[in-house]
C-alpha cells in the first residue's frame, strides 16, 4: 500500500495533535518530542506534525508517497531521472524518528517531494540530508535546489 504524505509545520503541536485527532477520528500512530504523525486508513494519508516556532502560522514543510520498499524507491528514482527531474537520493537516513531510503524532487513552484520507505523506528528526530541547512529540524525546510541536488550536494 503506498500512501500520500502530507508534513505540517505548526507552532501550537499539541492543539494541532487535537484537532487532528477530532478531524480524522483517530490519535497519532507515532509521538516523540516535537512531533507527532498520523497513519489515517481513509483516505490513505500520512499526516505529519512537526514543531515550528511559537505564534507562526502553519505552513507546508514537504510532501511525499510512502512506499514499502527500497526497491519500490529505486523504481521511483529511476522513473524521476528518466523523467528529466533532478533527484537526491539518501539510503539509510535517519529522519522524522524513522530509518529511511528516500528519493527528493521539487514540483514547478519548488515545493519538495519526497518518495520513502521506512526501514525502523529511530530514537531521535534526525535531519534529511536533502533538507536546506538554514533549520535544524527533521525535514525542516526545503530539500536543496534542484541544480545543487543534481550535482551531489548533500546541503545539509
Amino acid at each position: 500500500m503506498s500512501r500520500a504524505q502530507l508534513a505540517l509545520r505548526v507552532s501550537d503541536l499539541e492543539a494541532s495533535i487535537t484537532f487532528y485527532s477530532k478531524l480524522f477520528g483517530t490519535e497519532p500512530a507515532k509521538r516523540r518530542e516535537g512531533y507527532a504523525h498520523f497513519a489515517i486508513a481513509e483516505p490513505p494519508l500520512k499526516l505529519v506534525l512537526i514543531e515550528g516556532e511559537p505564534g507562526q502560522e502553519t505552513r507546508l514543510d514537504h510532501l511525499g508517497v510512502e512506499v514499502e520498499s527500497t526497491d519500490q524507491v529505486n523504481a521511483a528514482t529511476t522513473r524521476l531521472k528518466d523523467a528529466g527531474l533532478a533527484a537526491f537520493e539518501e539510503n539509510d537516513t535517519s529522519c522524522c524518528y524513522a530509518l529511511q531510503d528516500k528519493v527528493w524532487v521539487h514540483g514547478p513552484g519548488k515545493e519538495p517531494w519526497e518518495v520513502y520507505v521506512v526501514k525502523a523506528d529511530a530514537d531521535t528526530l534526525g535531519k534529511s540530508a536533502g533538507l536546506d541547512a538554514t533549520d535544524d529540524g527533521c525535514c525542516a525546510t526545503r530539500p536543496a535546489e534542484p541544480a545543487a541536488v543534481s550535482a551531489g550536494c548533500s546541503c545539509g
